[in-house]
């Protein structure tokens, strides 16, 4: 799957979110590296032969907006994150964690941002494109079905696809649920469609607890007005790459999960060693 790009209008479908079981010889290759969902067939797969595997697997983001957000660049960055590629990113911040008092303002700004949003041809001038296949439009329609089921407010898209979008195309409407708890399915499963889950918190301790709530670890967003501050709280947040006021990745950095979201790390010096053998010459001088 092309992870994490940071603007597309394309649904590329991933390269697998269901088990997979891939059968190697049992020469080579020596190493594997794995990206899909939080199944362990490479594992499985590679076990008999004690081949190296490194994976990259799912995720259930959380972006914690401080107290002093500029609210205007948190809801640019709660969108653009979750909405990406028809929300079907490894490190989408599905999770959007708002401080009570600031929530009202919030859910002011992100409701039209996202029913702006448009949806249909990907060759045409649309923000989003379809999801993967049918499959993954039933899964998107049912997290959003327990969504409402559990108790969650519903301020924007829901069941069905768009209006005005081919009847035969797998599009989703974009979502954003608010009154969500940590506790709810749509705030710890990943559902992998263009679902936002807010959340609020009282304190910044009470956000990293609930970020930290999770059984995956693959990224993390912090946007706050002191940035200092803000890496602070990011260095907290149990994840492989956490980003302070930005949803862009950078492809020279690490890259990889921790906890259910994988082993292992792709992109930067960390990805390259991982293909990497040390070898150790004794009395060779």
């Amino acid at each position: 799957m092309d992870a994490c790009t940071a603007r597309s209008a394309w649904s590329r479908p991933p390269s697998s979110r269901t088990p997979t079981t891939v059968t190697t010889p049992l020469r080579l290759p020596s190493k594997r590296q794995f990206r899909a969902s939080t199944e362990p067939g490479a594992q499985q797969d590679a076990a008999d032969s004690v081949k190296r595997v490194s994976q990259e697997l799912g995720g259930k983001s959380a972006h914690i907006i401080l107290p002093d957000a500029n609210l205007d660049l948190a809801v640019d960055t709660a969108v653009q994150g979750v909405m990406n590629n028809s929300g079907q990113t490894c490190a989408a911040p599905t999770r959007t964690l708002v401080p009570a008092s600031l929530k009202d303002d919030f859910l002011i700004r992100v409701t039209p941002a996202v029913d702006a949003l448009t949806v249909g041809d990907p060759t045409t001038d649309v923000n989003l494109g379809s999801v993967a296949n049918e499959t993954q439009w039933h899964t998107v329609q049912r997290y959003i079905q327990i969504g409402l089921d559990e108790g969650a407010t519903l301020v924007a898209g829901g069941l069905g696809k768009p209006e005005n979008t081919n009847p035969d195309g797998w599009f989703a409407r974009p979502t954003v649920f608010a009154d969500v708890t940590n506790d709810m399915r749509i705030a710890q499963e990943e559902i992998f469609g263009p679902v936002m889950s807010v959340i609020t918190y009282d304190t910044v301790d009470e956000a990293v607890q609930i970020a930290n709530d999770s059984p995956y670890g693959l990224a993390g967003y912090v946007t706050g007005a002191d940035k200092a501050k803000a890496e602070q709280v990011a260095s907290r947040i149990r994840a492989g790459q956490v980003l302070v006021n930005s949803v862009v990745p950078n492809l020279f950095a690490p890259f990889g999960g921790y906890k259910r979201s994988g082993n292992g790390r792709i992109w930067g010096v960390a990805g390259l060693e991982e293909y990497l053998e040390t070898k150790a010459l004794v009395g060779a001088l």
